[in-house]
């Protein structure tokens, strides 16, 4: 790990998707575009290739496995997993585990944190959420708003077991009144949904939004549209699918039946949601049974769907940031960046191989 006190990139420094430049100095962890004074540049690192904004995480899970929480020394691993593959800001969306400790950590990227998960009794994963039932909806949003970071995170639909297929798990009063809550603490709210049945209520509440999104059709597309609902496609963990169903397939067939069919029309779905001007964002979902690193498969996966290489780019980095309320490569913003050997614009996947990653002004990999 590099740490001299000055880092000199040069080459290509992305700024902005048509705001290019030809170098950029880390001085004390921080950027700038200004030439140091000469006594600062005695000691002084020097990168060069195409710099990018750390890429962001939008759907992570830091601290779980498929078991639910984990230690410190397992929850580093995967801190250090997303960090080497240029994820440098996590949108931890609900974990069971206590990562705050990370905080201290220079060397591990910055998370932003929604709390634990909050779900219907026996419809989640176990381990992993507060488990409750409506009454108690508001006063646990409440609760997780205040531990968070700005973000609360809802189980909107899970597999009945009764139904024997994904149903919504939440009355469209107690989503509203619990929605009405966390904005209150001042508070964004997600929720994770496959299927079509809450999104409607979860919109008309005034989600900020929707994990996974699976479950969108013409009928909500234009709703979240106009209600500007971000989506996160997790488009790693949709692949999962078709395996989800062949294990269950034998004892629910009506919800392995709908997974099947969910999953046939994902990418139609993403394509169908970028056009019609709702945000996507890249987000792994990885820390459940998916592995950590997966950025990179992620935005392939959005320019898959048909989402231009740009904006697929962007939704990692430059908008991304924007979204999350993070700086990308502003002067004075920390120099957290990740350099790539030709440019990520014109082929993303590029992505997978960092060149080097630059985290709070030091060569972290």
């Amino acid at each position: 790990m590099t740490t001299s006190a000055v880092l000199h990139i040069t080459g290509r420094v992305l700024v902005g998707p048509e705001d290019v430049r030809d170098e950029v100095w880390a001085v004390d962890g921080r950027l700038t575009y200004e030439r140091p004074a000469a006594a600062a540049l005695r000691d002084v690192t020097r990168v060069r290739g195409w710099a990018l904004p750390g890429l962001v995480d939008a759907h992570c899970h830091v601290g779980l496995d498929a078991h639910g929480a984990v230690d410190e020394a397992t929850s580093e691993r995967q801190a250090l997993t997303d960090r080497d593959a240029g994820t440098l800001l996590i949108r931890d969306a609900g974990s069971a585990a206590d990562t705050r400790w990370i905080d201290e950590r220079p060397d591990l990227p910055e998370i932003i944190r929604a709390g634990r998960h909050i779900a219907r009794t026996r419809r989640y994963i176990r381990n992993y959420a507060h488990e409750i039932e409506p009454a108690d909806l508001v006063a646990y949003v409440r609760r997780e708003a205040r531990r968070g970071d700005g973000w609360v995170k809802l189980v909107g639909d899970w597999i009945d077991r009764d139904a024997g297929d994904l149903t919504a798990c939440w009355p469209r009063e107690a989503v509203a009144a619990a929605i009405a809550a966390a904005h209150e603490e001042g508070a964004r709210v997600t929720a994770h949904c496959f299927a079509e049945d809450s999104l409607r209520d979860l919109a008309e509440a005034g989600i900020d939004c929707v994990e996974h999104a699976t479950g969108l059709t013409e009928e909500t597309i234009p709703l979240f549209a106009e209600r500007g609902i971000a989506i996160v496609p997790t488009l790693v963990n949709i692949a999962t699918f078709p395996r989800l169903a062949d294990g269950g397939a034998r004892k629910f067939p009506r919800w392995a039946d709908h997974m099947r069919r969910l999953h046939e029309r994902r990418y139609d779905t993403v394509r169908a949601a970028y056009d019609a001007g709702i945000p996507v964002f890249v987000g792994t979902d990885a820390g459940g049974s998916l592995a950590h690193g997966l950025v990179a498969q992620e935005v392939a996966e959005l320019v898959r769907a048909g989402i231009p290489p740009l904006q697929a780019l962007s939704a990692t980095t430059w908008g991304a940031r924007e979204w999350l309320g993070r700086p990308a490569l502003a002067e004075g913003a920390p120099a957290d960046l990740v350099v790539y050997d030709t440019d990520p614009r014109a082929d993303v996947r590029v992505l997978a191989g960092p060149r080097r990653v630059v985290l709070r002004g030091r060569v972290v990999q």
